[in-house]
């Protein structure tokens, strides 16, 4: 056997390494909340040359994209595809709240922290704001469902029952609600009171 394929795959397992390493660098300068974070504040986080961060992501933003998926990776990826192919709309709506509060609850702090950066750095705020039109495509994609079987909202209050349940699911309500309560407690009342925005109370 040639020993190429061998050395192909040992590079390709330090380079995994080495990536992951450097995310796990961003995540820790986050969490530290010293706010100097830069390509070469992780980088020495890391232990690793600029150049080195530079090549693995291309970019800042390729960074925080890595992180970002990695803070997915932890919770919400696995799990959101079953909530959207539930076959009822309103479980499948009570499942995605779900899923989003145990992933607000998991990482609260570090998504806190990461939020307040995204208020002073536009790469941070770039990065937040397309992972945040992801939650808002979903829950349009089930109200379409809920719409179909329902009949509610009537098709003129779609656009604006879109913005208030993305607001009613975001970190900055669970964030507020969960100061005093349980995640299931706020799970709970998300689920209400999104259900009270589509007017569906007596069907859940």
């Amino acid at each position: 056997m040639s020993p190429r394929p061998y050395r192909l795959g040992r590079r390709r397992a330090a380079s995994e390494e080495t990536r992951a390493r450097i995310v796990a660098a961003a995540r820790e300068l986050i969490m530290a909340g010293s706010g100097a974070f830069s390509i070469d504040s992780v980088a020495e986080q890391a232990g690793v040359a600029r150049m080195t961060v530079y090549y693995q992501f291309r970019s800042k933003i390729g960074l925080l994209e890595a992180l970002f998926d990695d803070l997915a990776s932890r919770g919400i990826a696995g799990e959101l595809p079953a909530a959207y192919a539930k076959p009822e709309p309103l479980d499948a709506l009570a499942e995605l709240i779900a899923v989003f509060g145990r992933f607000w609850s998991g990482e609260r702090l570090v998504i806190r922290r990461i939020r307040g950066m995204a208020a002073l750095d536009p790469d941070f705020e770039q990065g937040l704001s397309a992972r945040e039109e992801r939650r808002r495509h979903g829950l349009r994609t089930i109200l379409g469902r809920v719409v179909e079987k329902y009949g509610r909202p009537a098709q003129g209050a779609i656009d604006e029952a879109v913005d208030i349940l993305y607001m009613l699911t975001s970190f900055e309500t669970f964030d507020r609600l969960a100061a005093t309560r349980a995640t299931d407690e706020v799970t709970a009342i998300v689920g209400r009171l999104c259900l009270q925005v589509l007017g569906l109370e007596q069907e859940a």
